[in-house]
Order: structure tokens, then C-alpha cells, then sequence
């Protein structure tokens, strides 16, 4: 209201950097100074939770927010609607702008636009990764997938020796796949504490970040072992279900 001009509401980190108690902060006397204007005191009627305005690369800072009852200052405001019509919105609110405000040119944003635009270096890292990562998926699934050819054809008079004394089309599969499942494991045993080092040091960027925990490397590590499963067994049920006759058949 006009006569709120010298009163103001702080956040609780300024109240806490003032050493006041929330509860009891209301009427507390400020000394305040905005940029190069006259100091004055102004009174405090109320304390806000905490709520992040900026990045959350940033902590949450000390926060004041003060009535000016001057017109000629203001030249900008935040409209809170539920319509979706924003051509007719953007109309109306640009009609009522420029009667009340003729010399201010009226230009507009959208709030979540203009968040969103504070970690468009996260969200382009976020789909550099993504894409670099379905190349690293399927290069290593080709690079299986041959292997696990080359491998099914090397040992094929193996296969039809174990298949001619008893062995099961399981056994056989689980035979062609450990030793790259193995590999999966060593790979996965190497990749784990660099992955928790690099994600750490870029999670240090954010003043409010998730903690690391263990299990995210397991269901990493997981999701590796069931990929490389799929694209070896392909080969191996190939090569268990061929007539042992033929692999073992001489030139």
C-alpha cells in the first residue's frame, strides 16, 4: 500500500546474516543504501522463506523486497495468469502497459523461458553426452557383435564336440559369453571411480546438487552387462543351435 514506502520484507538468510530471529523480526529498524541513493532506515514487517531467484549454481543470497511508490521507476512487472490464450493475453496486458506507462517501450518474457535460459550450458553438455553415448553404445555393440562371430567361428568344432557329449544350447551360450562379460566387468570396475570423480567435480558447480550414490553405478553397470549380453547371445544361441554334424564335418 503507499504508506508502505519505508517498510520491507527480508528473506531468512538476510535475517540470519543480521542476527535476527524470524519469529521476532517484524518492526526490526534497517539501515538501508541502494546503490548510490540516500541512506535511510526502513522498518521490517515480515520475513520470507527462503526461495532461489537466481541459478542454482548460486547459494540463496540475502534478499529485500521494498515498495516504491514512484511510477517514473518502474519499468518492468511480473503478471501471474492461468490463460494459454497468450496472444489475446499479451494484447491485453500490453494495452493496459502502455496506457499507464506511454514513454516505456513494452517488451516481454516468458519467466520460464528466461530460467531455463540459465542452464542452457548444462542442457547443451546434457545433449553433447547423450549423442556421444549412443555413438559409444553402438560402436561397442558392432565391435561385439564381430567379436562374438569371430569367436563362435574359431571355436565352432568345440561347440559341436560339447553339443555331440551332452552339452545344453544354455550351457553353450553362457560358455561363448563370459569371457565378455568378463571384460564387461573389468571395464565397468575401471569406469566406476572415474565416473564418480568427473561427476563429482562437475556437480562442485551447483550450490544444490544430488548426492552420488552407489546405486546408479550398479544400474549402470547393469544396463552395460544386459546390453552386451543381447548383442553376444545372438551369436552364441546361433552358433549353440548349429548341427554339430556340419562344424565338426572335415574338409
Amino acid at each position: 500500500m503507499p504508506g508502505d514506502s519505508n517498510k520491507v520484507l527480508i528473506n531468512q538468510t538476510l535475517a540470519k546474516r543480521l542476527n535476527l530471529n524470524p519469529q521476532t523480526a517484524q518492526g526490526a529498524r534497517l539501515y538501508s543504501k541502494f546503490n548510490d541513493g540516500p541512506a535511510t532506515f526502513v522498518t521490517c514487517v515480515g520475513v520470507m522463506k527462503d526461495f532461489n531467484y537466481n541459478s542454482l549454481h548460486d547459494e540463496v543470497k540475502p534478499f529485500m523486497l521494498a515498495y516504491d511508490n514512484n511510477p517514473g521507476n518502474m519499468t518492468c512487472m511480473v503478471v501471474s495468469v492461468n490463460s494459454k490464450d497468450y496472444k489475446t493475453l499479451l494484447g491485453q496486458v500490453g494495452a493496459i502497459w502502455h496506457k499507464d506507462l506511454p514513454a516505456v517501450p513494452f517488451t516481454y518474457a516468458f519467466l520460464d523461458s528466461e530460467v531455463q535460459k540459465q542452464y542452457e550450458t548444462e542442457i547443451t553438455l546434457s545433449q553433447i553426452i547423450n549423442s556421444f553415448t549412443m555413438v559409444a553404445i553402438l560402436i561397442s555393440c558392432l565391435g561385439l557383435f564381430g567379436l562374438a562371430a569371430f569367436s563362435a567361428e574359431q571355436r565352432k568344432r568345440e561347440i559341436g564336440i560339447r553339443k555331440v557329449l551332452g552339452s545344453s544350447v544354455s550351457g553353450i551360450v553362457g560358455l561363448l559369453s563370459r569371457d565378455f562379460l568378463l571384460l564387461v566387468g573389468i571395464s565397468f570396475v575401471i569406469a566406476t571411480p572415474l565416473a564418480w570423480y568427473a561427476m563429482s567435480k562437475w556437480l562442485q558447480g551447483f550450490a544444490y546438487r544430488i548426492p552420488l550414490s552407489w546405486w546408479m553405478f550398479v544400474l549402470a553397470g547393469v544396463l552395460a552387462v544386459f546390453i552386451a549380453l543381447i548383442t553376444v547371445s545372438s551369436q552364441a544361441i546361433k552358433a549353440a543351435l548349429t548341427n554339430p554334424v556340419k562344424s565338426l564335418k572335415t574338409e
